[in-house]
């Protein structure tokens, strides 16, 4: 193959991701790049629910069909916004690198915390998961939500008056954005989305740049995705869904996963954790959202699926 086309999105995001994995290639792989910038329904429709209008696959769809289509060779994504199950044909074949996975506050006041925001302060945030945990630990927070990137979003603190937005620390440093970051929010006051901070490259199955993109792949993050995956599948979650799951390498043998599933307006959460070889990383998170359900989750589940889909974005 003489020139690797790779298909991304057009955000500033988006194409900071793809331009420097295409770097990767070019300097551990030896092949040539092309960027193939794909606009896709959930960049297209803006002022409009995802969740009312199919959720977070709707940024991936296009760009699958274009690697069917063979109009691009390799998709880089954010593993967070990837449906439970590729599109017949295709297969994750390399997850690269974890950035930070944890939440990022964002506040008017420089230096604030979610502790220290007044009482009613006004948090925007596009995603259920992020709502329903941040009202978990702050009931009197009035949660706004956002769409648009993350250069649009943090603009909204100022022009829609908020006092905080919540987004991804991965976003903001891979933009160069870190330093607008107030508070780094721990895994313990809000649980990452899945894959949160990951990067995902998806191939044709059956292509041969499948097996040579497989070495630019971190072993240790792929362990996590082997986690964290099969507990996004078994509870069949979208966009819709305030559920949260993190898994972490505690010890070089022992693996950590944590799961959650909330309702919207965080007074219910059913979470579980659980701990065991690295090698069982899929029966590891399979088994946490099993354990999730039984814990209150499946009604939860059950009594979100009944409700009318409220303004969630990608997690």
């Amino acid at each position: 193959m003489s020139v690797v086309r790779i298909a991304t999105r057009g955000s500033d995001l988006a194409l900071a991701q793809a331009d420097a994995m295409a770097k990767r290639i070019r300097e551990e792989l030896g092949l040539e790049t092309e960027r193939v910038v794909v606009k896709t329904t959930g960049d297209r429709i803006q002022q409009v629910s995802l969740a009312k209008i199919g959720g977070k696959g709707l940024f991936v769809k296009e760009i699958e069909e274009a690697l069917l289509e063979g109009r691009a060779d390799v998709a880089i994504h954010s593993a967070k916004d990837l449906p439970a199950r590729c599109a017949e044909g295709l297969s994750l074949v390399a997850f690269p690198e974890r950035a930070d996975p944890r939440d990022a506050l964002v506040a008017a006041e420089r230096g604030a915390t979610l502790a220290s925001l007044r009482r009613g302060a006004r948090v925007g945030t596009g995603s259920a998961r992020r709502g329903a945990q941040l009202l978990a630990a702050r009931p009197d927070l009035e949660i706004v939500p956002l769409r648009g990137n993350v250069p649009t979003r943090i603009a909204k603190i100022e022009s829609e008056g908020l006092d905080a937005v919540v987004l991804a620390c991965a976003g903001l440093d891979r933009l160069g954005l870190g330093d607008r970051i107030d508070e780094r929010l721990s895994t313990d006051q809000l649980l990452p989305a899945v894959c949160q901070g990951t990067l995902a490259f998806e191939a044709r199955s059956n292509d041969p740049i499948a097996k040579e993109l497989a070495a630019l792949e971190d072993p240790a993050v792929a362990l996590t995705v082997a986690a964290e995956r099969p507990f996004l599948e078994r509870l069949e979650g979208d966009c819709t869904i305030p559920l949260a799951v993190h898994a972490d390498l505690v010890a070089p043998d022992r693996l950590r996963v944590r799961g959650l599933i909330a309702s919207h307006d965080g007074l219910r959460i059913a979470r579980h954790e659980a701990s065991g070889e690295p090698d069982a990383a899929p029966q590891l998170g399979r088994g946490v959202a099993e354990a999730v359900l039984e814990a209150g989750g499946a009604e939860i589940l059950a009594a979100l699926h009944s409700e009318a889909p409220d303004d969630g974005a990608p997690q």
